[in-house]
């Protein structure tokens, strides 16, 4: 089933979702005996899976009652599952959710107000980490990890071009445009000084943001102009006219590769575009300590390069649980507990809930403590969080990906790529 296909599997449900979310079931106990059994879903690599097995076992060693039945997988094939399953109406009771497709099935009706959700507890959590999974007056995803976008440096490439790493609190887009350039020309063809900006719609959303626009709006449609969307296709010319990134060629093959055959993973590059709890995963990639950076400006003040604290991943329950009162304690443990905290660490993102992340901070992996430095370190620096992707909204990283591409071919102008962007997006909010 394709994706298209799969998202028109949940619009078939719509109805029933909105009437189960009306009325529906007081949340009580299903089962004889007071025994609960709850399905969990979630996607992940093995370490995610055997790392979430262990808390699930936690969890059930203090509620012997509720009984906790894991369903885990892909990330591609994960959302056509759960499209199908929430479809037929049998969807997991508490479900790993993605900031991409968290409003799809909230405004469809299929996941629970958090709100509304028992004994669940978000007083300790850091503030603007509960925003992400909020709109319309209604908590549809707890964090899970809180996260910022970030540039990913490679030390040892700076090293081998004989350039010094940049001050990320203060520098600007030209600034960085002209280091990364600098350290094309220095490894004199054995490797480009940075990733493109393009290949993730979190760039536009911080473009704009530095700008007063966002990617979306509260309101849920595209809030980023023609304008400053055919600006930023133009620092895309700018950073391929420079030679500050690779050709055009191995930028679309970036684009798709597996994190450990990406350029920077390989050491082909000295920066890279991508999320700050990536650091241990391309860390152990590429073999070397990689370094976080800021976001540049256009202004070169950190505190206004449009930076926010995005949520990694959510905790939502499903509308229709039959078990909402124990699917709300076990969100609860998984975000809230000790136990939990320390297994997991910071393996889904540096934990929300400020007690935990500082009790596990100590135990981090070298790379992971980094992160949480960095989460900490542009705390004071954030605004508020990104509103979250309105319906059809998903699909918006594979769309920028090819107008960015056709950018660095030469096939589009930025001003006409920018156009056909937005028409495009617009297209798949309707």
């Amino acid at each position: 089933m394709t994706r298209l296909k799969a998202l028109a599997a949940v619009a078939l449900v719509s109805a029933l979702l909105v009437v189960s979310a009306c009325g529906g079931d007081s949340g009580g106990p299903a089962a004889k005996n007071g025994e609960v059994t709850l399905r969990f879903s979630w996607w992940g690599s093995d370490t995610r899976t055997k790392l979430t097995q262990s808390v699930i076992d936690a969890f059930q060693k203090e509620h012997p009652n509720i009984k906790i039945k894991g369903e885990y997988g892909e990330w591609a094939g994960y959302w056509d599952k759960l499209a199908t399953t929430v479809a037929a109406n049998d969807a997991p009771d508490v479900i790993q959710m993605d900031e991409k497709y968290l409003r799809e099935y909230a405004d469809r009706g299929a996941l629970l107000d958090l709100k509304k959700a028992g004994d669940l507890k978000t007083d300790k959590f850091a503030p603007d980490t509960l925003g992400a999974g909020e709109f319309d007056g209604g908590l549809y995803g707890l964090n899970a990890g809180i996260n910022s976008f970030a540039v990913l440096a490679n030390p040892a490439v700076f090293k081998a071009a004989g350039v010094a790493l940049p001050n990320d609190t203060t520098w600007t887009w030209d600034e960085f445009n002209r280091i990364a350039a600098e350290v094309t020309t220095k490894l004199s063809g054995k490797g480009w000084g940075t990733g493109v900006i393009g290949s993730n719609e979190a760039g536009l959303n911080l473009w704009a943001r530095q700008n007063g626009e966002s990617l979306w709006t509260p309101d849920g449609k595209v809030g980023v102009s023609a304008g400053q969307t055919t600006k930023f296709f133009e620092y895309v010319v700018k950073l391929r006219d420079s030679k500050a990134i690779p050709p055009a060629e191995s930028v679309a093959q970036d684009m798709t590769a597996s994190l450990d055959q990406t350029a920077l993973a390989t050491g082909k590059v000295a920066m890279a575009f991508g999320w700050s709890n990536q650091l241990n995963a391309f860390s152990k990639a590429s073999g070397q300590e990689l370094k976080l950076l800021r976001i540049p400006s256009s202004t070169g003040q950190s505190a206004k390069n449009g930076s926010y604290y995005k949520g990694s991943m959510f905790w939502s329950v499903s509308s229709r649980s039959k078990n909402r009162e124990a699917a709300a304690q076990f969100v609860d443990f998984l975000a809230n507990n000790a136990v939990a905290g320390n297994i997991l660490l910071a393996e889904r993102g540096v934990p929300p809930n400020t007690e935990i992340r500082a009790a596990v901070t100590p135990k981090l992996q070298p790379a992971d403590a980094a992160s949480a430095k960095f989460i900490e370190d542009i705390g004071k620096e954030l605004g508020e969080p990104s509103p979250a992707p309105p319906v059809g909204g998903g699909q918006v990283e594979k769309i920028i990906q090819r107008y960015t591409t056709e950018v660095l071919f030469g096939r589009l102008a930025p001003d006409k790529a920018a156009q056909q962007f937005l028409d495009e997006v617009n297209g798949e909010l309707k």
